[in-house]
């Protein structure tokens, strides 16, 4: 099938279908008009489309944790600890790693090895595996909604199961779960394989069944100048809204600054509201911010810090959902009391800041503006090869380094650019690679970067970022030169 920026025909998508519900025997379980049924019978507090706009027109930051064990009956009862002892909102089914490579017969003898060791020896639910009855089984366990996070280039099997078996938000897209997370894998092939997952959850909504779909925000999570996670989430969005998809949220990943990253979130949902507008998508627009992505202290009370740092930021940017992390970060899989302490001391400092706005300021508009114009030279660059099709300039604009991603492993990234903090903490360009911004933005991000390496004795270059990456694990955000 060609890549194109075209809601897919029927045809198209029930040849494809056929394919994909013959990759793994649970596949045949899956009756869409059946399913669309069973989930218009489930209460409204477990569709998550539901409680994300209820959130949004309260003004209110829900807190959604991570997490993900291999037997049904043991991801049930961790997601209800998280719910009932944890104060979670939303809640998660993490997918494990063999999934997310469609290796599902690897995910069957981890499901064995769990069993036989009365532990998970996988990192996430194989909900491929366990099927329609059992995702539907944990539905009917808890009372909030369910979401799949995962990071598989190919999600369509995944995809029909999960939203058969009652879980109303899919994270993913082809561009955000395929260049941060595969080496090897065409952008053309995720872009399709994404547009069938959009696809799905736009028929759901042509038979009354709200699907939120979730682009992933953060990325490679180290060091992700805004414009650029901005950027990808505008294009996915758009590619997703183009399936018919009417529920959207679009995720930031904190880079701890908090007037920048204030200013994130606020620039994306204007310049995501423009576009939708402009190509005449009527969208129902959410946002997510992850807490802190890159390396954590190993002391719990530190960890702690962090976590507050990043729901405090949450709650003044008015995201209306926040991902938490937990004081185990350091170390590895979370225990579930570990998990809900960090729900706990994110919902602490959310109830604390309630209804409160971090506001406008000389600074904060300047930022706001700053982010817009640079994603805005890269978006126009974008639909300018593409001649107007956005996934065929996606895929252009990747091979051309006009969208970079720092530190992604594909092989389909350029990885020219560079990203290093300015004095204040921010994340700036420090190499452009191919990126097509303006000299006077160029002229900008270096000039904030030569006045932290005038303070810091030093010049400017690559041991910065080296510095800042370790930063915060060393608990401080800037990587300031440790002078002997």
């Amino acid at each position: 099938m060609e890549l194109k920026n075209k809601k897919w025909t029927e045809e198209e998508f029930l040849k494809m279908r056929k394919e994909v519900l013959t990759q793994w025997p649970t596949g045949k379980d899956v009756d869409f008009k059946e399913a669309t049924d069973y989930i218009k019978a489930l209460p409204e507090h477990k569709n998550f489309a539901k409680k994300l706009r209820k959130a949004s027109q309260e003004g209110i930051t829900l807190a959604q944790p991570r997490a993900g064990v291999a037997l049904v009956d043991e991801h049930i009862k961790l997601l209800s600890y998280l719910e009932k002892e944890g104060g979670a909102d939303l809640l998660p089914n993490t997918i494990d790693s063999y999934t997310r490579q469609n290796r599902y017969h690897e995910c069957e003898v981890g499901i064995k090895e769990s069993v036989k060791e009365n532990r998970s020896m996988l990192n996430g639910f194989p909900a491929v595996n366990h099927g329609v009855k059992n995702c539907r089984r944990v539905v009917e366990s808890v009372n909030l909604p369910l979401q799949a996070r995962h990071g598989t280039p190919d999600s369509r099997l995944l995809s029909e199961i999960i939203h058969a078996g009652g879980w109303t938000s899919n994270e993913g897209g082809g561009i955000s779960y395929n260049i941060p997370y595969a080496k090897s894998v065409s952008l053309e092939k995720t872009i399709l394989d994404w547009q069938y997952c959009d696809r799905l959850a736009g028929m759901y909504e042509e038979m009354g069944v709200e699907i939120n779909r979730e682009p992933f925000g953060p990325l490679t999570g180290t060091l992700v100048p805004p414009s650029i996670s901005n950027v990808v989430a505008i294009v996915e969005g758009l590619l997703a809204a183009e399936q018919g998809v009417k529920n959207i949220t679009l995720g930031y990943g904190q880079c701890g600054n908090l007037v920048q990253d204030v200013a994130a979130i606020r620039a994306l949902v204007e310049q995501a509201g423009e576009y939708f507008k402009f190509y005449g998508y009527n969208i129902e627009l959410t946002t997510v911010f992850h807490q802190w992505m890159g390396g954590f202290p190993a002391d719990e009370s530190k960890a702690f810090g962090v976590i507050s740092w990043g729901a405090a930021t949450a709650a003044l940017a008015g995201a209306t959902k926040v991902i938490v992390k937990t004081p185990h970060e350091a170390v590895g899989i979370p225990t579930m009391e570990a998990n809900a302490q960090g729900i706990k001391a994110t919902k602490q400092t959310l109830n604390l800041l309630k209804g409160q706005r971090l506001p406008m300021s000389k600074e904060l508009e300047a930022e706001i503006q700053l982010i817009k114009a640079e994603t805005k030279c890269i978006l126009d660059k974008v639909f300018e090869i593409g001649k107007g099709d956005l996934s065929v300039g996606a895929v252009k604009a990747f091979q051309t380094g006009i969208m970079d991603i720092p530190f992604a492993p594909s092989n389909y990234n350029a990885g020219k650019i560079l990203p290093a903090r300015d004095n204040n903490g921010a994340v700036r360009f420090l190499e452009f690679g191919n990126i097509p911004m303006s000299q006077e933005i160029k002229d900008f991000n270096r000039q904030l970067l030569e006045e932290r390496a005038n303070l810091e004795g030093r010049k400017v270059g690559f041991q910065m970022v080296v510095d800042d990456i370790y930063a915060v694990g060393k608990g401080t955000l800037v990587g300031r030169p440790e002078h002997k």
